[in-house]
C-alpha cells in the first residue's frame, strides 16, 4: 500500500542507490528490513503494513527493544531468553537507510524527519564478551601459502602476504590495489598503499637506505604478476580450472568476495591448519607480529594507517624512517628461530 513501510522498502530496492549497494551489504539490509517489517504488533498486524506517517520515535524504540530479545527453548523445554543486539542494530541500520533514500525519492509522502535516526544503538551490552578475529602465525601463513600454490591459487598465496606485510583488509587487498599501484615509473622503489575505508593513501618505501630490498618475497611475486599485467587490480582469478579464459577480478562489480572465501576455506582446509582462520587472520598476524617485534606506537599507526586514537594510542606523524624500521624489526623477529619458508 503506497505510504506503508512496505511500500517505503520497495522505493529503496528500486532505487539507483540501492543498486550501487554491494552484494554482502543488500542482504544484510534486506534481512534487516524484513526483521522489522514481519514484527508482529499488538494487533495482530505487521509493522511492515503501518503508515510511515503515522511513525514515532517512540513507535520505532519500542519495536526495536521487541526485536532485541528474542525466546527460545532449552532442551528440557524452557523458556531461555538471548540478545541478538548486532542483528537488531542492523535492521536498524537499515531501516534508516532506507527511510532517507526514500525520502529524497518520494519527499511529498516520506516525512523529512527519520525515526531511525539518532537512536543511540550500542555496539554490544557490557557483560557481552568481544567476537576476536583468529590470529594466525607466520607458520600458519607459510603453510597456507604453499598450499595456495599446490592447488593453483598463486594470487591469493602473494595476495596472503600483502594482507601480512602492508596489513591490509581482504576487501582493499582484492578490490584497491591496482597494478599502478606498485612501482611505477616515477616511483619504481615504493608501492601505494590504499586504505579505502579511512581514505588513507601513502607510499611505502621497498628498500632502505642502503638500497636492500624491504620485501624480498613479496616483491619478487609481485615483479612478476607486473611483468605479466599492464593495468586493472592486481589480484586476478588466476588458477588454471577457472571458467573465463581471461583472469577476472577475485572481486565482483558488486563488491563481492564470497567465491574468494570459499577458496580461502579450501586452502586451509588443504594446509592442515586452524579451520576457524580467514585471510582476515593474515592482516591480524601482521599487526600481532609488529607487537612482539617491539614496534613503536607510531611504528604500528604508521604501517596501518590508524587515525584513531582508540585504535592505536599515541597518536604520531607517519614517517618513511618508522615504515623502514617497523619493517626491519619484524623481519628479525620472524626469523630469530628459523629462516623465511616457502
Amino acid at each position: 500500500m503506497p505510504g506503508s513501510f512496505d511500500w517505503l522498502v520497495g522505493i529503496f530496492k528500486g532505487h539507483q542507490k540501492w543498486r550501487e549497494i554491494d552484494h554482502k551489504t543488500q542482504r544484510l539490509y534486506e534481512q534487516g528490513l524484513a526483521l522489522f517489517a514481519d514484527h508482529e504488533l499488538k494487533d495482530g498486524t505487521r509493522a511492515g503494513s503501518k503508515q510511515i506517517s503515522q511513525f514515532s520515535k517512540g513507535f520505532v524504540d519500542a519495536i526495536y527493544a521487541k526485536l532485541l530479545v528474542v525466546e527460545d527453548k532449552d532442551e528440557e523445554g524452557n523458556i531461555v531468553k538471548r540478545e541478538r543486539r548486532r542483528f537488531a542494530n542492523a535492521a536498524m541500520t537499515a531501516c534508516r537507510r532506507a527511510w532517507f533514500v526514500g525520502q529524497r525519492a518520494q519527499e511529498k509522502l516520506v516525512p523529512a524527519i527519520n525515526p531511525f535516526s539518532r537512536m543511540g544503538l550500542k555496539a554490544r551490552s557490557p557483560n557481552q564478551p568481544v567476537r576476536e578475529t583468529p590470529t594466525a602465525t607466520w607458520d600458519e601463513l607459510v603453510a597456507f601459502r604453499a598450499a595456495a600454490k599446490k592447488l593453483g591459487y598463486s594470487s591469493v598465496a602473494t595476495a596472503a602476504l600483502v594482507a601480512w606485510e602492508w596489513l591490509q583488509r581482504e576487501e582493499h587487498v582484492f578490490g584497491a590495489f591496482e597494478i599502478a599501484h606498485y612501482r611505477p615509473k616515477e616511483r619504481p622503489n615504493s608501492v601505494k598503499i590504499v586504505h579505502p575505508k579511512n581514505g588513507e593513501e601513502a607510499w611505502w618505501p621497498l628498500f632502505d637506505e642502503t638500497g636492500e630490498p624491504l620485501f624480498p618475497e613479496l616483491m619478487a611475486e609481485l615483479d612478476e604478476v607486473k611483468s605479466t599485467m599492464v593495468s586493472g587490480l592486481v589480484f586476478r582469478r588466476d588458477h588454471a580450472h577457472r571458467r573465463a579464459s581471461t583472469p577476472l577480478p577475485w572481486i565482483t562489480e558488486r563488491k563481492d568476495l564470497r567465491y574468494l572465501r570459499r577458496v580461502v576455506k579450501d586452502i586451509i582446509v588443504e594446509a592442515g591448519i586452524r579451520n576457524e582462520l580467514s585471510f582476515t587472520s593474515f592482516r591480524h598476524g601482521g599487526f600481532t607480529e609488529g607487537a612482539d617485534s617491539d614496534l613503536t606506537d607510531a611504528e604500528l599507526r604508521a604501517a596501518g594507517r590508524h587515525r584513531s586514537a582508540r585504535q592505536l594510542p599515541t597518536y604520531a606523524k607517519r614517517t618513511r624512517k618508522q615504515l623502514i624500521s617497523g619493517t626491519k624489526k619484524r623481519r628479525e623477529e620472524r626469523t630469530k628461530t628459523a629462516g623465511l619458508s616457502e
